[in-house]
């Protein structure tokens, strides 16, 4: 990655070449002696994908290239047809769902154009179960279109048995008009921070911050996912020691959220210096395991007082 000159307070995690020769002794090839749990592994899908255990995996999450022109680090992801894009799709998922328990989820990543392709393709595999949109503040203007600032996400299963903790992901939003019934406040808390409700997960999120360069989880990957997103998908269709997946793991968030939720994980990755910033993420997250905008079980609406305070919590 080429340096850049960077503001005072820019927290972007990077790698120095120390850093570099430690992280490179300790991350996993595609071999079958070193694929275990909790394994990042430095490689190609197609080539590491048989050294997964079949039915072992109870979230499978996926944020693969979208069909856009895409720079990632040393190699580039050129848009095509959406015949071709979703061939190419297909041609990887077939392989993943085999590793999926009976009661695992999917989720996959995608904008307003790869949902078509996604929605095609994962629909004669698993059972799809709502599609998420969320809101991404970030985004170039257009002078004869609308902004794009949203992304998909496509929630599907491997059967009708599964896992949905949806106590795990409530709300906290703030109460615009406190009711109240007796003299007390009906379904919302008064606190020294305002009045706010735990709302049940709907399937549009407007609370979600992209990784920006003030934020202790950013790097330079181009298409990073914010913690608190995995957060949520992690938390909704997995328990403490389950294993989470994810074959294309860029700079590790995935495997990041896993780690300090309890989750097990498998993860690959084709860039070398992507991979490694994961590591660095890693055992960064033995000495902090806080995910922004989720504070004592609950996740906070965006902009709350709450949810920009991001608040150290000693390692579990």
């Amino acid at each position: 990655m080429n340096k850049k000159q960077r503001a005072g307070r820019n927290q972007t995690i990077t790698l120095n070449g120390t850093e570099k020769d430690k992280f490179q002794k300790k991350l996993s090839l595609a071999s079958k002696s070193s694929v275990s749990e909790n394994a990042l592994i430095h490689g190609d899908l197609y080539k590491v994908i048989d050294f997964i255990p079949n039915a072992s995996v109870d979230v499978l999450f996926l944020d693969p290239p979208y069909n856009l022109s895409k720079r990632f680090n040393n190699s580039n992801f050129n848009k095509t047809t959406e015949e071709d894009y979703t061939q190419w799709f297909e041609s990887w998922f077939k392989l993943l769902v085999p590793k999926l328990k009976h009661t695992g989820s999917v989720y996959v990543c995608g904008d307003w154009k790869t949902s078509i392709s996604i929605y095609q393709v994962i629909k004669d595999y698993l059972i799809i179960r709502n599609r998420i949109t969320w809101e991404r503040e970030k985004g170039r203007g257009a002078k004869q279109n609308f902004k794009n600032s949203h992304e998909d996400i496509w929630f599907a299963t491997n059967s009708n048995s599964y896992t949905f903790n949806v106590d795990d992901i409530k709300l906290k939003r703030k109460v615009i008009a406190p009711y109240k019934e007796n003299g007390k406040p009906k379904d919302w808390q008064e606190s020294d921070e305002g009045n706010f409700r735990l709302t049940h997960p709907s399937n549009l999120w407007t609370d979600i911050s992209i990784p920006f360069w003030s934020m202790p989880e950013n790097t330079d990957h181009p298409t990073q996912k914010p913690e608190k997103l995995l957060a949520k998908l992690i938390l909704a269709s997995s328990n403490s020691g389950d294993v989470i997946f994810d074959p294309f793991a860029g700079s590790g968030t995935t495997t990041v959220v896993a780690k300090k939720l309890n989750r097990k994980f498998y993860a690959i990755e084709l860039d070398e210096e992507y991979a490694l910033l994961a590591m660095k993420r890693l055992e960064m997250a033995d000495a902090d395991n806080s995910i922004q905008g989720y504070q004592d079980g609950v996740f906070w609406e965006r902009n709350s007082l709450a949810e920009q305070n991001k608040i150290k919590k000693k390692p579990k």
